[in-house]
């Protein structure tokens, strides 16, 4: 796709997408047999639902029938939200990730390798981390900042109300035996 055409599509879709309190994350343009697909990648803080996506579609489709952004031949449109394996990139990708599992990619500077890690906290500088544990060892706290991290996506986790669980009930036993330390005392 053209940067002009791009350019074009985002002016037309923008607008349609921010009145709905969405994002627009991506524009995307491929070919597909005799037809090409337009995919328009939306999202919010609290995620997209499906009926938003089909309402933003119609108003989409609207839109582009009465212009020719698309040029005449055929295309097939998809609104939709982005995948679990988008890469954070922007500041509010980090946010909407708060309290979810994420493996960044870190810089030579900051050490290179990779790092698995919940993120707690989101500021305009970096991330706060808690680093899990290993071999029954409580979790560490660690600041990235975001010039430390080549790339970053959230890892999904299958059960992740049983993973807080566990921390909770972690941290729940280790209060619990500070306070039988401080009752010997």
């Amino acid at each position: 796709m053209s940067t002009t055409q791009s350019e074009r599509l985002r002016g037309l879709l923008e607008p349609l997408v921010s009145k709905r309190g969405l994002d627009l994350e991506e524009i995307d343009v491929t070919p597909a047999g005799k037809r090409r697909v337009l995919r328009v990648v939306v999202d919010a803080d609290d995620g997209v639902q499906l009926d938003t996506c089909a309402e933003l579609s119609r108003a989409c489709s609207e839109v582009l029938d009465e212009s020719d952004a698309m040029g005449g031949a055929p295309y097939v449109l998809e609104v939709t939200s982005p995948g679990a394996d988008r890469p954070l990139s922007e500041l509010r990708h980090y946010r909407r990730a708060v309290g979810r599992l994420i493996k960044a990619q870190l810089t030579e500077a900051a050490g290179g390798g990779e790092l698995t890690a919940r993120l707690t906290a989101v500021d305009d500088e970096g991330l706060d981390l808690e680093v899990p544990g290993v071999k029954g060892r409580k979790p560490t706290a660690r600041r990235l900042a975001f010039e430390e991290i080549a790339k970053a996506r959230v890892e999904i986790e299958f059960n992740p109300k049983a993973a807080q669980q566990r921390r909770m009930s972690a941290d729940g036993d280790a209060e619990a035996a500070g306070n039988e330390n401080e009752e010997e005392a």
